[in-house]
């Protein structure tokens, strides 16, 4: 297998970047910690699978501990700018060599709705969106990985309530904002522009 191939039954149960974001936002993420830690290691999980090497890993692991942290940090379901930008402050004081603007296309184009193909980092954000959308459908969408990896990975990070969380934030927002769509609705199925990053 060539070096930095993702190796067909390696999940990753243990990365330093995610567990120190995850340690820095756990007074905020309180209760909903673990299945949010769940989320997040799946997503990166299947996220380098569909990556197919490890080149993106750093940026992967980022945006994974990152791309839905605003919904506790912020207390808000209009959550992908807060995100983006507590991930570009992460990177600000982090010698990282990421890009600002590639964590913020990753976090801000994760619910797009069609295939992402143009653009230089196209397929790491992609294969991001595609993480995401087959956590959220709990598989249900397996973005044409083996079953057996899928279940491998919850296996090894159960959900642990965490469609229940997303649903109870979801009608809370739409009863506070009934004519404000949460992100997930506004979003059309092009590249998003990112946020100021400064």
């Amino acid at each position: 297998m060539a070096e930095g191939t993702v190796r067909p039954s390696s999940v990753v149960d243990r990365h330093e970047v995610i567990d120190e974001v995850l340690d820095a936002w756990a007074p905020s993420l309180g209760d909903d910690r673990i299945a949010y830690r769940g989320h997040v290691y799946r997503v990166y999980n299947v996220a380098r699978r569909l990556a197919g090497s490890a080149r993106h890993d750093h940026v992967l692991a980022i945006a994974s501990a990152f791309h839905d942290v605003g919904i506790w940090s912020d207390r808000t379901f209009d959550y992908l700018a807060p995100s983006t930008a507590r991930a570009q402050d992460y990177l600000r004081s982090h010698e990282t060599g990421v890009s600002l603007g590639l964590i913020a296309d990753v976090i801000c184009n994760h619910h797009v709705l069609r295939r992402i193909r143009a653009g230089a980092d196209a397929d790491v954000i992609e294969a991001f969106r595609q993480a995401d959308l087959v956590d959220v459908s709990g598989g249900w969408f397996g973005a044409g990985l083996d079953r057996a990896f899928l279940r491998e990975v919850v296996r090894a990070f159960p959900y642990a309530g965490f469609h229940g969380i997303l649903v109870r934030t979801a009608l809370s927002w739409f009863v506070k904002h009934p004519l404000r769509p949460i992100p997930v609705l506004r979003l059309s199925g092009v590249l998003q522009p990112r946020p100021p990053s400064d």
